[in-house]
């Protein structure tokens, strides 16, 4: 099965190749809000609504009026306008607001949408990226599985002050898997909770390194911040803690992401259906309603759920039981409701969040079990389609 997978690598340009990569990215950030303008003007002035294509067939001329962008490739820039389409699409679907011009700050790179201008040299450990009219770089990776190269995105980091190529590779990704069937619970206080009773905590490398993050900000708030209403700029001091404090926090990342990877392989290995529940991770996480006195709390716990990573958990499960010729499902959390029904009668048992042992409101039933692991084992059950016992 052939699928599509996306590798970093990170680059090491010459000087020299860093200050053009910089202009390119500059150009490219002026292209998408040119682009944008155009669409805006052009309505609100004569009432024509400008489309992608239009604006792709205007970039020869606009390449003749302003040289500068011909060394950057047309597909490139063809990528660039596609990016402001896409953003119009969403906001017309009432999926996201108005598109909005971009500094150079906040814009990442760009995209070669195919590879007439680049060449990557590699087999998918280290090796080199070759773009047109800039030469080849070192870039530094590893991919799990090595394939056919289709795009890459040239990436900037200010934080790091790195660049990286994101690399989009059709591949046939081979993993193993065993033949059992294990239902998981997500949860706060146990990261995940199987069906066969196993509880799996968070690391205590992430606790400490959250502990570190919050030292690190304190440190922060205690030196002069920019302000650029005020005119104010960041001290040399703020400028390293705030290095200091970025460096920590990615770390924190890799390591939790390593981790959820580690985690999510080992039981694709072992079992070949994996049953999960559906979880609106964004409402789950959304703020406390203004006014509220349990803002506090609730901060503590969206931070305690994105900790864990609800939502990369899953979609981690489903691409890995694909590859290895599993499946992944989810159940309907609102109709079956795992946490509240019995794994053994199928009885629903109202419970509060104090409440972390089950014990079932069915007399004839009787049966008691933790909380979590009862969960687990209903997602375990719909998923295999067994009736109530």
């Amino acid at each position: 099965m052939t699928v599509t997978r996306r590798v970093t690598f990170r680059l090491y340009p010459s000087r020299q190749q860093t200050a053009i990569l910089h202009y390119w990215r500059r150009l490219h950030c002026s292209l998408y809000n040119a682009a944008i303008y155009n669409r805006k003007t052009q309505y609100q002035k004569f009432g024509h609504s400008v489309d992608y294509f239009e604006q792709q067939n205007s970039l020869p001329a606009f390449k003749q009026v302003w040289p500068e962008y011909q060394p950057l490739g047309s597909h490139a820039l063809q990528a660039t306008l596609k990016r402001v389409d896409l953003a119009f699409q969403r906001f017309f679907k009432g999926l996201a607001k108005y598109p909005k011009f971009k500094s150079i700050r906040r814009y990442s790179g760009w995209t070669y949408p195919d590879t007439q201008s680049w060449k990557a040299m590699t087999d998918g450990e280290n090796g080199h990226l070759e773009l047109a009219n800039l030469g080849k770089m070192q870039m530094r990776g590893q991919a799990r599985t090595w394939g056919k190269p289709t795009t890459c995105t040239i990436v900037y980091r200010p934080s790091e002050d790195k660049w990286y190529a994101s690399i989009t590779v059709n591949c046939e990704p081979v993993r193993e898997t065993g033949s059992g069937v294990m239902g998981i619970d997500l949860g706060c206080k146990d990261a995940v909770t199987l069906s066969n009773g196993q509880k799996i905590g968070k690391p205590e490398f992430l606790k400490t390194g959250q502990r570190k993050v919050k030292t690190a900000s304190k440190a922060l708030r205690r030196k002069r911040k920019p302000d650029r209403n005020r005119k104010i700029k960041a001290s040399r001091r703020w400028r390293m803690a705030q290095r200091r404090k970025s460096a920590l926090q990615r770390k924190v990342t890799r390591q939790r992401v390593d981790w959820l990877h580690q985690l999510t392989s080992d039981i694709v290995r072992r079992h070949s259906l994996v049953a999960g529940e559906t979880l609106n991770v964004n409402g789950m996480t959304r703020k406390a309603k203004k006014g509220s006195k349990r803002k506090a709390q609730k901060a503590g716990l969206n931070r305690s759920i994105l900790e864990v990573g609800f939502g990369m958990i899953g979609q981690m499960l489903d691409y890995k039981a694909r590859e290895a010729g599993g499946f992944y499902v989810e159940s309907p959390t609102q109709q079956l409701k795992p946490t509240q029904r019995c794994a053994k009668c199928w009885e629903l048992t109202p419970k509060t969040l104090k409440d972390r042992i089950h014990v079932c409101s069915n007399p004839a039933c009787g049966h008691i079990e933790d909380r979590d692991v009862n969960a687990a084992q209903v997602n375990e059950r719909w998923a295999r389609g067994l009736k109530p016992r």
